[in-house]
């Protein structure tokens, strides 16, 4: 495959399986190759199982071939941060101190939703020790390179989901905030980072870091971000503070029109010292909003 299809968006995917110009046999086993051939230089993912995988890709290409495609992200693939339950792989956040085996057969509430809608998890990607930290390096897994130069990080917590789909190994991925883990890492890669308003994503088992902890997409595409999120915001009963579903078209969203919103903005929140480049970085953002 080429690398011009390796840049597609999961939504311009969807619409190549829907149309039977690719399959998400091929598309899987094209990304698993991408990852074998160049991870070694950003270490982004921590597990991959290219059979498991292209087993749950035949699943989806069935489906394609009989009409029958299941949800808004059937075939399309997916890296899981190491930090989300995926019931058939291990969960070990980074740490040599978790018992892999006592994580299998569980689902987080966003790898639940994802399997409704027919992804294809590609792998597990890396994260500090227990997301803990700006920048992804662990015990277990070591450092994470950013795609751009890999002298440098790629951020954290989130960095190998970050550099996953910077690096077109995925178009989309799952990554986890509270103190900047989507936003730090998508920053340094170049990538869509969305922490989403807290309980608007369902979340279980419940983070350490409480209420400052919420899940959301990375993706390339802005429509990426929303498609992921009309996914992920689905309910789930396991986390107690999760919001109301309230049904919003992010898709939709994105065609609003904007005349009328207000946004709050703050340089300092009146007792930050802020380097004088990032002020005047956000300043100039803050512009082209208010334009």
């Amino acid at each position: 495959m080429s690398e011009e299809l390796r840049t597609l968006s999961a939504l311009e995917l969807k619409k190549a399986f829907e149309r039977r110009e690719l399959s998400p046999v091929e598309v899987a086993a094209d990304l698993l190759d991408h990852v074998q051939h160049h991870d070694h230089a950003l270490n982004a993912w921590c597990l991959i199982d290219r059979e498991t995988t292209l087993e749950i890709a035949k699943a989806s290409e069935q489906r394609y071939l009989k009409g029958e495609a299941q949800g808004l992200l059937d075939g399309i693939p997916v890296a899981v941060k190491d930090v989300f339950l995926t019931p058939m792989w291990p969960t070990l956040k980074g740490s040599r101190t978790i018992d892999g085996a006592s994580t299998l057969n569980k689902r987080s509430p966003a790898t639940a939703a994802l399997e409704r809608h027919g992804y294809v998890p590609l792998g597990k990607t890396t994260t500090p020790e227990f997301g803990w930290k700006g920048v992804t390096d662990s015990p277990l897994c070591g450092p994470t390179n950013n795609p751009w130069d890999p002298s440098k990080t790629a951020g954290g917590s989130s960095g190998g989901s970050a550099a996953a789909v910077s690096a077109c190994m995925a178009p989309l991925a799952l990554g986890t905030d509270a103190g900047g883990s989507i936003r730090i890492p998508a920053g340094f890669c170049g990538i869509v980072g969305h922490k989403p308003t807290f309980g608007e994503v369902p979340h279980w088992p419940a983070s350490p870091f409480g209420s400052l902890a919420h899940a959301g997409p990375m993706t390339r595409t802005v429509a990426d971000a929303a498609l992921m999120m009309q996914v992920l915001s689905e309910t789930d009963p396991r986390d107690s503070q999760a919001a109301p579903q309230r049904g919003t078209d992010y898709l939709g969203a994105l065609e609003g029109d904007l005349s009328g919103l207000r946004i709050a903005y703050s340089n300092n929140l009146g007792y930050v010292d802020v380097d004088p480049d990032i002020e005047r970085a956000c300043a100039a953002a803050v512009e082209v909003f208010r334009d």
